[in-house]
């Protein structure tokens, strides 16, 4: 959430982020004008609840003197109370709208974040790692676990509907090992592992900015909680409503746990195999710094080298992409996307996002710090995903195909799988 001050400073400049994120620029306007008739209506309620002391400290001192309040002052105490409860009302409803509105006001992107309408707006930044060279047809990753017995979408599909899935066998010990090994990494990164709620209220992805923009692609429960879509909510969210010390900073966190999209919008996007699926695990990480945008940018770049050294540990080749006005999310500042290569489908597909938001969902969230000379200030957030399978896991399965139809299992997950390769 933008302070409104600054929105009221920078209307322009709100206006034009709110357009290159492609929402809608309305909403804007529509707060500012709330806005000014809320402040309104603020000076009225306050003008009457001071005329109403006023009234009140007269007749507490006619009485005191001995004598009887005046009966236009009593007549004048209640025709003010009439007029607060009259107005109270119209206030209350105008602070409604006022918290709606600025809740649908995006974050401003950074001044280097390419300003484009979809993903065709994003850069590369580098490309690392050399591309296998297969003598054969590289297969895809649904076919080779097929094979390996390794996969069972169709069982999967009866019992839990489509984008549902069983991994079975060494797959299962596969995807294990990857999780656990990224969750350790950032472990010695000192990060502290947490695991998280995945069912949420509404506050926390309201807080996190997921809410209103995301609302759909959540799964909500008859208790009007909602499944998360990443350890991200739950972790940031932790200290919401608290004040911390600029001593505690940064706070490290790195959560493993389950996650729920509903995909909406994905309808006839990659329905062969599990690249986009409805439940997955992820290993996330959450940062909280000071309120300082150049130590900001220092962890973004940290928290996207933690996961390109799990890719690199990995050895699959993979790219960084600055994502576009466009194609990151309403709250963000700055996002970096990594995609892995997928030899099956000769392209890098999305495995990582990192990004950083400044206040935003501190505000939001009413999470703040007291600095060193005392002053309250509200925490910076960053998130990047360290792990997430199965996507993750098939492009493992892509790049490490044999031309017998085997699968060589990475070096540094080999310990926790307990075999170097998987074959029939």
């Amino acid at each position: 959430m933008l302070d409104i001050n600054y929105i009221r400073n920078n209307k322009d400049l709100v206006k034009q982020a709110t357009k290159d994120k492609q929402l809608d620029v309305s909403v804007v306007d529509n707060l500012l004008d709330v806005d000014e008739k809320r402040r309104q209506l603020i000076k009225e309620v306050d003008a009457i609840r001071q005329q109403i002391n006023q009234n009140a400290d007269k007749i507490k001192q006619q009485v005191q003197q001995g004598g009887k309040p005046e009966a236009a002052d009593i007549e004048q105490g209640k025709k003010l109370k009439t007029q607060l409860k009259e107005i109270e009302p119209k206030l209350r409803e105008i602070e409604e709208k006022f918290n709606n509105l600025i809740l649908q006001v995006p974050n401003i992107p950074a001044d280097d974040v390419p300003v484009g309408a979809d993903e065709s707006g994003n850069k590369v930044i580098k490309q690392v790692g050399d591309k296998p060279q297969f003598n054969f047809e590289p297969q895809p990753h649904d076919k080779l676990m097929y094979d390996l017995d390794l996969l069972d979408t169709q069982r999967a599909v009866k019992i839990a509907g489509f984008r549902s899935y069983f991994l079975k066998n060494e797959a299962v010990l596969l995807e294990q090992a990857l999780l656990q090994y990224s969750l350790h990494a950032m472990i010695e990164h000192g990060f502290t592992p947490m695991t998280v709620p995945t069912m949420v209220n509404k506050e926390a992805l309201v807080g996190t900015g997921y809410f209103p923009w995301g609302e759909d692609d959540h799964y909500t429960t008859q208790d009007a909680t909602h499944l998360t879509g990443t350890a991200e909510v739950a972790l940031t969210a932790y200290y919401q409503g608290e004040t911390l010390t600029e001593k505690d900073l940064p706070i490290k966190m790195v959560g493993i746990s389950p996650c729920f999209r509903r995909e909406v919008g994905s309808h006839g996007k990659d329905t062969s195999g599990i690249i986009r699926v409805h439940q997955f695990n992820k290993v996330e990480q959450v940062i909280y710094t000071i309120a300082d945008e150049e130590e900001t940018i220092k962890w973004h770049e940290k928290m996207t080298q933690f996961s390109e050294k799990i890719l690199q540990d990995l050895e699959l080749p993979y790219q960084i992409l600055a994502m576009c006005s466009g194609d990151m999310g309403a709250g963000q500042r700055k996002k970096y996307d990594i995609e892995t290569w997928f030899p099956a489908q000769n392209k890098y597909r999305e495995t990582h996002s990192a990004s950083y938001f400044l206040d935003f969902q501190s505000r939001r969230l009413n999470i703040r710090y007291q600095d060193k000379k005392g002053e309250l200030k509200h925490v910076y957030t960053l998130n990047n995903t360290v792990a997430a399978s199965p996507r993750l896991l098939a492009a493992i399965i892509e790049n490490y195909q044999q031309a017998d139809g085997s699968i060589k299992v990475p070096t540094v997950l080999q310990k926790y799988v307990g075999k170097e390769s998987i074959s029939r």
